[in-house]
């Protein structure tokens, strides 16, 4: 069986590409311990956990992290009833107790709204709702604010040695003091911007690691370090190899014919199997019988006379659980998680084998609402036909949504003229990153967005605002300063612009961009508690890149330069209006198809028409299209893919075993980063491999064996390219098998 630290690293540089790039051995060997993994863990096993069981070196025989050499000191503490910063999936953290303290890894966690029912049943406004919400259509101030969160902790996760007895926990639960009677732990989770709470789980974790995790990520006692894979310590080299691996762990767990998914969690179709034939407490017969209710809890009863009123019913699949009879120890530690999954994909199969994208017979519609809050809030509406179909598990919030002011009706684009087509994930104008804050200044970073660019605007961070506010007034004046080395020479290094601080979104205003920024420039602005000075800067890449049809040596957000650096759009203004053809599909491929981590688009070629002219286009307009696709395709500017499409219209990337299969064409900015020089460049993993480029990594020895005094050496200078000034020692029982190439 693989093991992290094997003879073979399981991890290697291609994987920091994405699942396309691995070679087909590599993805085999990932994929057999990561199915070990999730076959010995009691919980079902998020794509983050999976990732820390192959990063950080989890034990399948029994002894979890404890065999790992990591540092339990770096561990965030956490206190039950206290508040505490976003902890994701996958954090590692240390839970306090009056005494012995519980090191567990954070395997589930979900919103808990005081006002969820006792059988799951929730107000509209709480399902979907932005965080800070304060009720039924108001929204809050939309600043920085905290949102109630129930942690699911494995306590066993560190091996028995690190883990306290049953009686000790049962002894916690009873008291109640440091988790709760289910050893959970509910907290008040602070999120420095509405931006951040709505994060997906990877990108959140991935932060994470980046930041309060810092040291544990970039450990040299890890297996295979993450700046060993990416060949540097860069934070964008770090961050884009780590969401690489990220998606990489996700779709291996995804391709095992052993595993289901819910989202991003994996379990074993065994359990699976199991838990339908168990007929105790949350077997089977609960699961049938929590699918049933969701699927009448709208049904009005049946009247003689007169016609009933539309009913919408939201309901907390974690809540109701509870509900059952016997269900109580069922729910308890790390068994809660496994049951509001099991639950969830229970109502997902129902709604896509008995409905048609989502409408049953009975009249009503199921559709998951709100995928965070209760483990998951399923809506069920009668009567569902006057509602427009769509994806019935793709949380729509609609629950938030109707207690919202009703828009104004746009108005239709002409037959014949192309729509203006609106930028992608607009509520995430925000803050963006923030890197550090402490008693001696406030650091953030963020791409700068197309509105950015044309008002003259950037925001401040909310900790920022925070301090200016004390001492100046709402709309006052401060010193920018802009580090753009290399950049262009009209660049202003000094600029007095306005600092605006009302209770809307605060900015900066009235910044004079140097020409040579653009929508996607990654840029990083620091603040020393109570100065008056703000610092704004670039970060130059090692070398020139060429990016779609932009040349840049700065530090970039790939997914922002597609969505809004697109044609018939600058800092002048957006519009499509007198682009040509070719570039009418440029503009609609990356703004209308699906986006990746790296920057590509993809998008379904047969609705490349209507949503360029937003209807059916004139069949001239479409010969047009067409014509500027198939010249885009010669000139490999497009790049043609195959998707699928399933049973509600909904396109995929990569095709999905039994849909039908689509064209689509994709847009790709760049070419990938080469990490493996001399490597095959086999996508796939199907041809000879040459030569392949192993970075260095650390192996566990035999009982009785030790390193030679060279391994000794190579881990210390492995440790200095590392930037690490402590740990200069191998760990007792571990080598060092230094940089070397595979192959011939």
């Amino acid at each position: 069986m693989p093991d992290p630290y094997g003879h073979r690293a399981l991890l290697t540089s291609a994987m920091v590409q994405g699942y396309r790039a691995v070679p087909g051995e590599e993805r085999d060997r990932l994929r057999r311990y990561l199915e070990a993994v999730v076959a010995v863990r009691p919980s079902p096993v998020h794509t983050a956990v999976a990732f820390n069981a192959v990063y950080f070196g989890y034990d399948i025989g029994g002894d979890g992290y404890g065999a790992s050499p990591l540092r339990l000191d770096d561990f965030p503490v956490i206190t039950f009833g206290g508040s505490a910063p976003a902890l994701p999936v996958g954090a590692m953290v240390c839970v306090a107790t009056g005494s012995d303290p519980l090191y567990a890894e954070i395997v589930h966690r979900e919103g808990a709204h005081p006002e969820s029912g006792t059988l799951g049943e929730l107000p509209a406004w709480v399902s979907g709702a932005p965080l800070g919400a304060e009720g039924p259509g108001a929204p809050g101030d939309g600043a920085a604010g905290t949102r109630r969160e129930l942690l699911v902790p494995d306590l066993h996760a560190f091996g028995p040695a690190l883990s306290l007895s049953s009686t000790q926990l049962h002894r916690l639960r009873t008291r109640r003091r440091w988790i709760n009677e289910d050893g959970h732990v509910v907290v008040d989770v602070r999120y420095p911007s509405p931006e951040a709470a709505r994060r997906d789980d990877l990108t959140a974790y991935a932060d994470h690691l980046l930041t309060t995790a810092r040291d544990q990520l970039l450990s040299p006692f890890v297996p295979v370090s993450l700046a060993a894979l990416v060949g540097g310590t860069h934070d964008d080299d770090l961050r884009a190899g780590l969401l690489g691996l990220l998606g990489t762990v996700r779709d291996v767990l995804g391709s095992s014919p052993l595993l289901r998914t819910w989202r991003d969690y994996a379990m074993t179709r065994t359990s699976l199997a199991d838990c339908w034939r168990d007929t105790g407490p949350l077997g089977g017969d609960d699961l049938r019988s929590l699918a049933s209710a969701v699927e009448r809890a709208a049904t009005p009863p049946k009247r003689r006379y007169g016609l009933t009123a539309p009913v919408t019913v939201y309901t907390a699949v974690g809540p109701r659980l509870r509900g059952f009879p016997g269900a109580t120890e069922r729910l308890r530690g790390v068994g809660y998680a496994a049951a509001v999954c099991r639950a969830n994909l229970a109502l997902a199969d129902v709604v896509q084998g008995d409905s048609e994208q989502g409408l049953f017979g009975n009249g009503s519609r199921i559709t998951l609402d709100d995928a965070f809050e209760g483990g998951g809030v399923w809506r069920s509406h009668h009567p569902g036909a006057e509602e427009e179909p769509g994806d019935p598990l793709a949380p729509a919030g609609r629950g938030w949504t109707s207690t919202l002011p009703a828009p104004s009706e746009p108005d239709h684009a002409q037959e014949h003229d192309p729509v203006d087509l609106p930028l992608a994930d607009d509520a995430s104008l925000g803050t963006g990153e923030l890197l550090r804050s402490d008693a001696h200044e406030i650091v953030w970073r963020a791409p700068l967005r197309l509105a950015q660019l044309m008002g003259g605007w950037f925001p401040l961070h909310p900790y920022v605002v925070e301090d200016l506010r004390l001492s100046h007034d709402v709309r006052s004046t401060v010193r920018l300063e802009l580090d753009h080395v290399g950049g262009a020479p009209d660049t202003e290094q000094v600029q007095q612009v306005t600092a605006e601080l009302g209770d809307e979104s605060a900015r900066l205003t009235g910044i004079a961009w140097p020409s040579d920024f653009f929508p996607g420039l990654v840029i990083e602005l620091r603040r020393l508690r109570g100065g008056t000075v703000i610092r704004l800067a670039t970060t130059r890449l090692k070398e020139r890149v060429q990016v779609g049809d932009r040349e840049t040596g700065h530090c970039y957000d790939p997914q922002v330069l597609t969505r809004e650096d697109v044609p018939g759009s600058d800092r002048h203004g957006d519009s499509s209006a007198g682009l040509t053809p070719r570039q009418l599909v440029m503009r609609t491929v990356r703004r209308c198809g699906l986006l990746t981590l790296d920057g590509h688009a993809l998008m379904d070629r047969s609705q490349l028409p209507s949503a360029t002219y937003g209807r059916r286009p004139a069949r001239p307009q479409v010969a047009a299209l067409n014509s500027a696709v198939a010249e885009l395709l010669t000139e490999r500017l497009l790049e043609p893919a195959l998707g699928s499409r399933d049973v509600w219209g909904q396109p995929h990337f990569p095709p999905r075993e039994g849909q039908r299969t689509i064209p689509l064409i994709g847009y790709r900015p760049a070419q990938p980063r080469v990490v493996r020089p001399w490597g095959s460049s086999d996508a796939d993993g199907d041809g000879l491999q040459a030569v392949q480029l192993v970075p260095g990594h650390l192996r566990r020895l035999q009982p009785g064996c030790s390193p030679s005094e060279a391994q000794r050496v190579a881990f210390r200078d492995h440790c200095r390219r590392l930037g690490k000034a402590d740990g200069w020692e191998l760990p007792h029982g571990y080598t060092f098998v230094t940089e070397h190439t595979r192959g011939h």
